[in-house]
């Protein structure tokens, strides 16, 4: 069993932002899957499935993006599942440029503050993680102003086809393994 979760912030005036292309990753996901994510749970919405064969959950934290692991540590916790084999956390890396896909099976947080919750919560950073690229904020930008910013139209429409790169990889991760996934896409962008 998984547990897939995407991360960001709840409320409406979030819905859209780069910082919660983690949420826009889980709704693609259960659309193609046919799961729907409006079960209140664990401090979240969840939806359960089944993608390659395996059951999973697959979860937006309610509890704001820098508490995201009281959520995550929740479900953890009453599902019994091991982080490091069935844990998946989709969420956006300014690092990465935009529609960039970076898998990893464990590491720092890197300053994402979601990240630094989920690694305290469950005191490990062995679990798999899919960081997907929002590109370097502007000069002069304020970082809190530019994640919670919303994509142009022309990014939007490559985010749109970025979170349908990250459903594949989830599918590859689940019927193959992390370093057939880490091969197939983290692959560089062109441009």
């Amino acid at each position: 069993m998984y547990i897939i979760t995407g991360l960001g912030n709840p409320t409406r005036e979030y819905r859209n932002t780069r910082h919660n292309i983690g949420f826009d990753a889980i709704d693609y996901i259960a659309r193609e899957l046919g799961v729907d994510v409006g079960t209140k749970k664990h401090r979240a919405l969840i939806g359960k499935g089944y993608l390659e064969g395996e059951k999973l959950i697959l979860a937006k934290p309610q509890t704001y993006m820098n508490l995201s692991g009281e959520s995550i540590g929740d479900m953890i916790h009453y599902y019994k599942i091991v982080p490091r084999e069935g844990l998946i956390v989709l969420y956006d890396d300014i690092s990465l440029k935009p529609g960039q896909l970076r898998i990893r099976a464990k590491g720092s947080a890197g300053g994402h503050n979601g990240i630094k919750s989920i690694i305290n919560n469950l005191c490990t950073d062995e679990f798999i993680r899919i960081k997907i690229g929002i590109g370097e904020k502007p000069k002069g930008y304020d970082l809190a102003d530019y994640v919670l910013g919303y994509f142009s139209k022309e990014e939007r429409e490559n985010m749109d086809l970025c979170v349908k790169r990250v459903y594949e990889a989830v599918k590859c991760l689940i019927s193959d393994n992390i370093q057939k996934a880490m091969n197939d896409y983290n692959q560089s962008m062109k441009n």
